[in-house]
């Protein structure tokens, strides 16, 4: 559903007049007739709330999860005549009433409730827009301000803040709020808007200079109170369920109450023994589970606890600074940053200060990081669009470390409280594992579907049953429990449970290779995955970046290569000056902590870190910063040291930093030198200084897999005492003269070849998306094999529209790029791998697209329907964003790809949230943030989670066709001895279901994967023609066997109707009334007859056949017989059942309810199973499993698969003009589309 026009933000709810909730949901007619005579057509009844973190309201460096869903809200007040109707309703059903109303609250809201305004509503209903349209309910909840403060207090409060959010959520004269409580996140009403708005952060209308000043002296304790009640307490609270809870909430599930249905059914008919094991059964399952809840909820509780108990320092207007617990911090307040690490309970605005802190928990990456106060400008931007994409470095989010703080002349760091409780960074972290988002993959929905079929077979039987048992003049209790027995008998109760024992096996072969997953469910999906999107540093390359060489630059030319190699220490000049300031390092304890890459680039110079003393800070702007000294090894300087006097942290949107430095001993004059992108540096330089060559240089080596970093300078004068920390950025960084290229060398991880040639050879795309250099990245995949050496690349650039020309994208080879800019490659320079005239893709048709983030940026903004064409045979993706990582892994899905997305950092997260598989390797904390965690960090964990996964997805398929073969088995056996008013004896039905349908659900499942991959992927639905048909088939083979068996029977003749335990007739020959085989006067008995004696094994065998056909091995599991438990226990059960049928032991007979038949009858039975299990297996194996056929009957019946992607590909099949190469395209229109994401901002 599109999102109204009258929602102008994310987190509030906002009328729409004439607005109607449609009837996507099956409505009882009784709640439909009463909802449609109680709507008014002038009055607005439902909205949309958007369940997202505000603008202001998300943690950027937090993981980033899937958006949140839309989620349409409707009012609604209690009319206490339906309540009365309701309630007499559950005391009549003795409860089944109150329990359907528990599955279904919006039945509950519809059947107690009538609709009416939200502004007058007691109950809301939210819907879900996604395809689910699952219903929650909420209570609107009133607080009475005037039970906390009194009515003076309040009027002096509002008369110095009106156009706070507060003032709008207050009911006057009445003093009363009304809010709702969706995911832990408060909505109050806004009388004003007429709206839900979230509460819990500063709004973002704010400005630099109102944060400073409106906030900046602190609140009274009048306005923090006040403030508390609205917005709740700055708390993180995970309740640690009661054990009686989680057992009444998995109790109350409807596979168990359906159980506890059948059990009670079982138990009335005198199936003791049997219903005690599934009792049994069922308590343990219950326990296990309950168990593993408590053990999350408790692990999770302790993961936040600490965060509600730290003690802060507030500055509260005119009382000053005061400690006070953190549960008590209200947004607008100010904290006091001092004193030793501690861990921040909220998220924070620097507004003094600096401070460094450890992200670790959120990001992954345990680096110190440095934040900056807010700048105090007098604009009337908001302060986050002021500082463009980088507020990031302002803001101090909660659960980070703050490992340091540097005080100003000022006084100490403080921070106004941007945002508490679970609107934090942390808070959304904890949001996203309490609230995973639900799982959309076709088996569930199958196994769902196939399940409503099973039960409609299951009707068909109990109107049989009720048929028979009336037509035999049976009594109507009898024929009222059997029909519900052979109804129950049709829906096997352990289908669901089936399901998931796949993927606990596969959940622990995965921990044993020591990759951990949060979200069980996503395993099967892994299985399907087609595309697997791979960041390059650290992921495909090491981590590490070793030293290669320097290019400096001077009048406009490149200068002597100096090359690290040499032993010979580097030169002193600008590039060694740019070096050892322009960097995040810090000294920690006696240790230099900091990025890996500025460490290894400081390591070069042969310098020395140290923090400023009393003397240097005296003359010094800042009252602390960081000193850098020549070490031992450094060449001779001109300076004592230098100070670091200013930060402009890195942003990976932004691709560089800047640091402003003085020498020591001088004033007045200052120093910028500024890192980064080779192109984004030079394009912040005079161009009098770039060198004419400058693309053809940067080319020269990343085209050989270097990671090249460019330098720039500028030195400028200030005043003494000038607070540096408030210059403008984009001032700052202006007409810089360009140094030279830092060149660095990063090889590729020993594994990442063999294993993306693995995943080649498996038809598995790979597709690097990394914030590195393009030219870098397609080295890099070419050395990797992601891309052939006989493969085409071609660059696509797309420009913005300038003036009055429309966008522009551009298709150019990069042959003829290297062949134009004349490269000749430095033979000293060794590219790693060689030609291979073999491998794949040397067809005239095997192209690579390669784009920059910049580029895709303006092709989802302006060539919207030349995207999914592009991304086909998208291969690298370089200079993206976080962002633009997220958004580039939903095109693909939308292109219906399961889509793998694997890497290390925290601009990562965000994508690997977004994939249907992400697979960190990272083993911090941050790791919540993706499904999958592997702790050996290299890529090999991919191909090993796509194995498991289809192992699984494979086990699943087998249960679950072994459990719906094993249901309609006995159902037609059952239904065949209910024609002549007989049934399965307790003990009968106890080797059948416990000794063999049970112990092949525990072990079918333990087989492992296949080590290779095969070159396609095991069917992803249970609703497909190959499954089907398998049932189908094996069905009408047990239904012939079943009924040629209870008819054969009765023409044998040695058979009667009248049962007795004593003797065994002799041969074939006739029966006669003094054998001892029939009794005339016996009494008819439910169970003793050679129909059943027949059946038995028909079926018992029957499973033992069907769970070994149905258990294939390659090409996605190992064969069958490396799962020794399974094979053991399959041979003991063919045995056990041999035993029981073929001995004429009467203890055995009398034990099983059996009737002894002639040996020559036993033996015909045997044959008849022998007969089954050879068409059975042949169907199975030759026909049904052979995919050879099944490709030639969808050739034949020119059947094409229904996938976007593979729609797109028979297109561009057609079209002789694809790809473009080496032509301008311009685009129709200005605008074609726009990427919400990316317009709001990075992280919303």
């Amino acid at each position: 559903m599109s999102t109204p026009a009258g929602v102008a933000r994310s987190g509030s709810v906002e009328h729409q007049p004439g607005k109607r909730e449609p009837h996507a949901q099956r409505v009882p007619s009784w709640a439909r007739r009463r909802r449609s005579s109680s709507v008014g057509s002038d009055r607005s009844y439902g909205s949309l709330l958007t369940v997202t973190p505000q603008n202001s309201g998300v943690a950027p460096y937090a993981p980033e999860r899937e958006p949140a869903l839309p989620q349409e809200i409707f009012g609604y007040k209690t009319h206490s005549f339906w309540k009365a109707l309701c309630i007499a309703g559950y005391i009549m059903s003795c409860g089944a009433l109150l329990l359907v109303f528990y599955w279904k609250p919006a039945w509950d809201v519809w059947a107690k409730c009538v609709r009416c305004d939200l502004q007058e509503a007691d109950v809301v209903l939210l819907r879900t827009t996604d395809e689910f349209q699952r219903y929650f309910k909420k209570k609107v909840i009133w607080v009475d301000l005037l039970n906390f403060l009194d009515s003076e207090k309040l009027d002096h409060i509002f008369k110095t803040d009106k156009d706070s959010f507060i003032n709008k959520a207050i009911m006057k004269p009445y003093w009363k709020v009304r809010y709702i409580q969706v995911q832990k996140i408060r909505y109050v009403w806004d009388y004003s808007a007429k709206q839900f708005n979230r509460v819990g952060s500063l709004e973002d209308s704010h400005t630099c200079y109102q944060i400073h000043h409106k906030y900046g002296g602190g609140l009274t304790r009048k306005e923090q109170d006040l403030r508390r009640l609205i917005c709740g307490p700055n708390t993180i609270k995970v309740e640690i369920r009661p054990i009686w809870k989680l057992l009444f909430k998995e109790i109350l599930n409807p596979f168990y109450v359906f159980q506890a249905f059948t059990l009670s059914l079982w138990l009335i008919q005198g199936y003791i023994e049997y219903s005690i094991a599934i009792i049994l059964l069922s308590i343990i399952s219950i326990g296990l589970t309950v168990y593993d809840l408590r053990k999350q909820s408790i692990n999770l509780y302790n993961l936040v606890e600490e965060h509600n108990k730290v003690q802060v320092i507030v500055w509260t207007k005119h009382e000053g600074n005061r400690k006070v617990e953190s549960c008590s911090l209200v947004p607008g307040d100010i904290l006091v940053l001092e004193g030793q690490k501690h861990s921040l309970p909220c998220d924070a605005i620097l507004i003094d200060g600096n401070c460094v802190v450890n992200e670790g928990m959120l990001t992954g990456e345990s680096v110190p990081v440095i934040k900056t106060p807010l700048p105090h400008m007098d604009d009337t931007l908001p302060w986050k669009t002021h500082s463009i994409e980088d507020y990031r470095r302002h803001v101090i989010f909660c659960g980070t470390e703050v490992i340091q703080t540097k005080q100003t002349s000022k006084g100490p760091a403080r921070a106004v409280v941007l945002q508490t409780g679970f609107n934090t960074a942390k808070g959304d972290l904890v949001r996203a594992i309490l609230y995973p988002k639900p799982l959309n993959f076709k088996i569930y929905r199958d196994a769902f579907k196939f399940i409503v079929c099973l039960a409609l077979i299951g009707v068909l039987g109990l109107v049989y049953t009720i048929c028979v048992y009336v037509k035999l003049k049976q009594p109507a209790k009898d024929t009222v429990a059997m029909a519900l027995l052979l109804l129950t008998i049709a829906v096997p109760p352990a289908i669901p449970a089936a399901l998931t024992t796949g993927i606990i096996y596969a959940q622990r072969r995965l921990k044993n290779k020591k990759i951990f997953c949060i979200s069980p469910q996503r395993i099967n999906i892994c299985g399907q995955i087609n595309l697997v999107c791979f960041d390059k540093t650290g992921t495909l390359t090491e981590d590490g970046l070793d030293l290669w060489g320097i290019t400096p630059c001077q009048a406009k030319r490149f200068q002597n290569f100096h090359s690290f190699s040499s032993g010979c220490p580097l030169p002193w000049g600008p590039v060694c000056r740019a070096m050892a300031t322009c960097h995040s390092l810090l000294l920690l304890d006696g240790k230099i902590q900091g990025d890996p890459m500025d460490m290894k680039m400081f390591e070069g110079t042969g310098w020395e870190i140290e923090e400023a003393s009393p003397e240097n800070a005296h003359s010094s702007p800042a009252e602390s910063c960081t000193v850098v000294k020549p070490g031992p090894a450094a060449s001779r300087a001109s300076v004592e040291g230098i100070m670091i006097l200013c930060q402009f942290p890195f942003c990976s949107s932004l691709q560089r930093m800047s640091v402003i430095t003085q020498d020591m001993g001088k004033t007045g004059t200052f120093d910028l030198y500024m890192k980064g992108a080779p192109e984004m540096v030079a394009s912040f330089c005079k161009a009098k200084t770039v060198p004419g060559n400058f693309m053809k240089g940067l080319r020269f080596y990343t085209s050989q897999g270097f990671r090249v970093i460019a330098f720039a300078h500028k030195e400028f004068s200030k005043e003494e005492g000038t607070d540096l920390n408030g210059l403008e950025r984009e001032e700052m960084e202006s007409d810089l003269t360009f140094l030279g290229l830092l060149i660095m060398e990063n090889r590729l991880k020993n594994e990442t070849k063999p294993v993306l040639e693995e995943l080649s050879a498996a038809r598995i795309r790979s597709v690097m998306v990394t914030g590195d250099n393009l030219q870098t990245a397609i080295t890099v995949a070419k050395n990797s094999r992601m891309i052939s050496r006989s493969s085409k690349v071609i660059l696509v650039e797309a420009s913005l529209p300038e003036g009055s020309s429309s966008a522009s994208i551009t298709w150019q080879l990069m042959e003829d790029v290297q062949q134009k800019s004349g490269e000749i490659h430095d033979p000293c320079i060794t590219i790693e791998g060689t030609d291979d005239p073999s491998g794949p893709g040397t067809a005239d048709n095997d192209f690579h697209f390669a784009l920059n983030g910049k580029s895709y940026q303006v092709l989802l903004s302006h060539f919207n329907s030349l995207l999914p064409k592009i991304l086909l045979n998208g291969t690298v993706f370089a200079r993206m964003s976080p962002v633009q990582k997220s958004s580039l892994v939903e095109e693909f899905q939308k292109l219906d790809y399961y889509v793998g997305m694997c890497g290390d950092g925290a601009n990562d997260c965000g994508a690997l949230k977004m994939a249907h598989a992400g697979i960190s390797l990272s083993d911090q904390e941050a790791s919540v943030a993706s499904p999958f965690t592997s702790q050996v960090s290299n890529i090999q964990c991919v191909p090993e989670l796509i194995r498991e996964g289809r192992a699984s997805l494979v086990s699943a398929f087998a249960v679950f066709k072994y459990l719906t073969m094993y249901g309609l088995t006995q159902f037609i056996a059952t239904a065949l001895l209910y024609w002549q008013l007989q049934i399965f004896g307790n003990y009968q039905f106890l080797v059948q279901d416990v000794c063999i349908t049970l112990v092949v659900c525990l072990t079918m499942s333990l087989t492992n994967a296949y080590p290779k991959l095969a070159p396609y992927r095991p069917p992803g639905q249970l609703i497909s023609p190959p499954l089907l048909l398998s049932i189908v088939l094996n069905v009408g083979f047990t239904l012939t066997m079943e009924v040629c068996g209870f008819l054969i029977v009765k023409q044998q003749p040695w058979y009667s109707e009248l049962r007795s335990h004593s003797g065994c007739p002799l041969g074939n020959q006739p029966l006669f009334p003094n054998n001892g085989s029939a009794n005339s006067t016996a009494p008819q008995h439910s169970v003793l007859s050679y129909e059943c004696t027949t059946l038995w094994p028909l079926v018992t065998i029957n499973c033992v056949i069907m769970a070994f056909v149905f258990s294939k091995g390659k090409p996605f599991r190992k064969p069958i017989y490396t799962n020794y438990i399974f094979c053991c226990l399959l041979s003991l059960q063919l045995g056990v059942c041999l035993f029981l049928f073929f001995s004429n032991l009467e203890t055995v007979y009398k034990g099983m309810e059996f009737l002894c038949t002639p040996a020559i009858w036993r033996i015909c039975i045997l044959i008849m199973l022998l007969v089954m299990f050879s068409v059975s297996f042949l169907v199975e194996d030759a026909i049904l499993q052979n995919r050879r056929l099944w490709l030639l009957i969808k050739a034949c019946f020119r059947f094409h698969s229904s996938s976007q992607y593979r729609k797109w590909q028979r297109e561009l099949e057609k079209d002789a003009a694809w790809p473009p190469m080496n032509r301008t395209d311009f685009a129709e229109e200005t605008i074609a589309h726009l990427n919400p994401i990316y317009e709001h901002g990075e992280e919303n």
